[in-house]
């Protein structure tokens, strides 16, 4: 009887301990609770994919002293499920195990946003390009083929979380369930609600289902709660100013109580190319921080340090005048924490005002990375591209082929397509995606620009000519209702007067998801794209910022790193080079030019009173 006893008593501290641990974080009396007590939660948001990894650590320090007490993250779908059966959590910046396990080091809570559904101006809002070549799937709906995919994304990401998550012993003390839904419902008519309401249900059904513990919340424009919130998860608010709109909101989809947050609070705005930068004044971000202050509102600042757009990350919106609005490399955002990790006015007012508000240590700001200038890098080897991209084995078909039907997902491709006759006339291209240098038996003759509705130009080929049409692929748009018609590349007939050019498309694929090899070093035509590379060494390590304002189009690989795009329509003229990618000995640059108006030999890296008088 006394082992029974002895073993039932054991049984209860077991069973009691667990339900203990269970409620170390949870929402309840309206309030956020942690172990027990009511707990504001100041977030800002930041994504590891967007940060070198070696400085992750600095950008937290740079929250910390903020006064924030909270990290959120996107994880983009994308950047982990490289090709399909594929996942990759280490190389890279994409330790995202890592990254959370940093942030708990430097006393941080920390917010997922798993998606499978993310925007953040990211390309094909997170979703993996290749899931367009199923016919059977449809995205973001009700679909079996959509949603075994979410489900077998959704449970590899839980076996990232789950041993992280607060109830565990980590500091993971929420969780999305997908995300602005609420917009993408009010923007798709043609879709049956009680579809809707399926999907999302299911969705949140899955990451219950997969390990994830929550608490759950889902994030919406107030209007839009009615298409976004699901039950059992907290309604929060995007962009929300009024205080009154957002109890009101919150009270009629959570049980007339709170807690009540602004999971997107924005301190800045998102940039596209051939826009101006926007720019939102410190004062006004702070008097709106102080309003939320006051009320008991909780909040996450989106960004508090967007980063950067590497490689080709960046996506693409649209609107009644574009076609495309490609976003540009910069994700500066006009966040408190600039792109390179620097004190902004934004910042400090900030500071200041946590300092009156909060009961916690505020911590000194971190030092500054270091900026260092480079006068001169010379680039002695230079080789035209389309002879470089050629080197690959073409893909023949009668029409041309998309780049999900070539397999390829970012990039370039050329499509190449010989004539018998000679031919004059409007060549048309309805089906660009997304920008094109077009070129008659390898002389340059024109561009055109799905951005700016350009479809078509007047072209002349000679007896026995030859038409190459170089398309680039400039980012999925990530937002809205035409986010489901992402196939890049060219995605219909190609006519000349109308009448289709078939038989005999010749494509070289250039995904340049590493550098282009330099082979030779040889004389290149004016207009004709090239690409230039070069080494050099530093006498010191910093963060610099390559000078693009005499360049292009194209983009820059320094020591292996894609920098991302430049584009001389501006309004970025600058790309963000952090030194923790630098060596004194040894660096290699190599740049893609796609429209080589004049011949380079020298490339320089600026210092920071040069960069800030660019950004004006």
């Amino acid at each position: 009887m006394r082992i029974l006893s002895n073993l039932i008593v054991l049984f209860c501290l077991v069973g009691f301990s667990m339900q203990a641990q269970k409620e170390v974080f949870k929402i309840e009396d309206g309030n956020f609770q942690y172990k027990g007590e009511p707990i504001h939660i100041y977030s800002g948001e930041m994504h590891y994919s967007r940060i070198p990894k070696p400085y992750w650590r600095h950008r937290m320090k740079m929250v910390k002293a903020m006064g924030l007490n909270a990290i959120t993250t996107y994880v983009f779908w994308n950047y982990h499920n490289t090709a399909p059966g594929e996942w990759d959590w280490t190389s890279g910046n994409k330790n995202l195990q890592e990254y959370i396990k940093m942030a708990e080091e430097e006393g941080l809570f920390v917010i997922v946003r798993p998606g499978p559904y993310v925007c953040a101006e990211w390309e094909f809002g997170g979703y993996p390009w290749w899931l367009q070549k199923n016919p059977e799937l449809k995205i973001r709906q009700n679909n079996e083929a959509f949603l075994d995919s979410c489900r077998t994304y959704i449970n590899e990401l839980a076996t990232q979380i789950k041993p992280l998550q607060v109830n565990k012993g980590g500091n993971v003390i929420m969780v999305q369930a997908e995300n602005e839904f609420g917009s993408f419902v009010s923007q798709r008519e043609d879709i049956a609600t009680e579809d809707h309401k399926a999907y999302k249900q299911k969705i949140f059904k899955m990451l219950k289902e997969s390990g994830l513990e929550g608490p759950f919340f889902t994030s919406d424009g107030t209007w839009l709660f009615e298409g976004g919130a699901v039950e059992g998860a907290l309604p929060t608010a995007n962009g929300e100013n009024n205080v009154n709109n957002l109890k009101k909101a919150v009270d009629k989809y959570h049980n007339n109580e709170g807690p009540y947050m602004v999971a997107e609070f924005y301190p800045g705005w998102l940039d596209h190319w051939a826009e101006p930068f926007t720019r939102i004044g410190a004062d006004a971000i702070a008097k709106q921080t102080e309003v939320y202050l006051k009320n008991e509102v909780d909040f996450n600042f989106y960004m508090v340090h967007g980063g950067t757009n590497f490689a080709f990350t960046s996506g693409a919106n649209y609107n009644e005048d574009h076609d495309i609005q490609p976003d540009i490399t910069s994700y500066d955002y006009d966040a408190p924490i600039s792109e390179p990790g620097w004190v902004t006015p934004k910042y400090t007012a900030i500071r200041e005002l946590m300092k009156k508000y909060v009961a916690y240590d505020i911590p000194e700001i971190p030092k500054q990375i270091p900026v260092i200038s480079i006068s001169e890098i010379k680039l002695d080897k230079k080789q035209n591209a389309l002879k470089l991209i050629k080197e690959s084995e073409a893909v023949v078909a009668d029409a041309p082929m998309s780049f999900e039907a070539l397999d390829q997902g970012y990039g370039y491709v050329l499509y190449r397509k010989k004539f018998t006759q000679p031919i004059n006339g409007k060549l048309q291209i309805p089906g660009l995606r997304d920008f094109a240098t077009i070129y008659v038996n390898g002389k340059y003759v024109g561009k055109l620009n799905r951005m700016n509705n350009e479809y078509e130009m007047d072209i002349k080929i000679p007896f026995n000519g030859s038409l190459e049409i170089l398309v680039e692929n400039m980012g999925r748009i990530n937002y809205g209702a035409k986010m489901t018609e992402n196939k890049k590349g060219i995605i219909s007939a190609v006519s000349i007067n109308d009448y289709e050019i078939s038989g005999g498309w010749e494509m070289y694929k250039a995904p340049f998801d590493q550098a282009p090899q330099v082979n030779a070093s040889e004389e290149v035509k004016d207009k004709l794209p090239v690409v230039y590379s070069g080494n050099f060494d530093l006498n010191e390590i910093g963060d610099t910022f390559l000078d693009m304002q005499d360049w292009g189009k194209g983009i820059v690989f320094i020591n292996g790193h894609n920098l991302g795009r430049y584009w001389n329509v501006g309004p970025q003229q600058t790309l963000y080079l952090p030194g923790c990618w630098l060596k004194e000995k040894g660096n290699e640059i190599t740049i893609f030019e796609q429209l080589n108006e004049d011949s380079k030999s020298t490339i320089s890296g600026l210092v920071k009173p040069i960069l800030e008088s660019l950004s004006q």
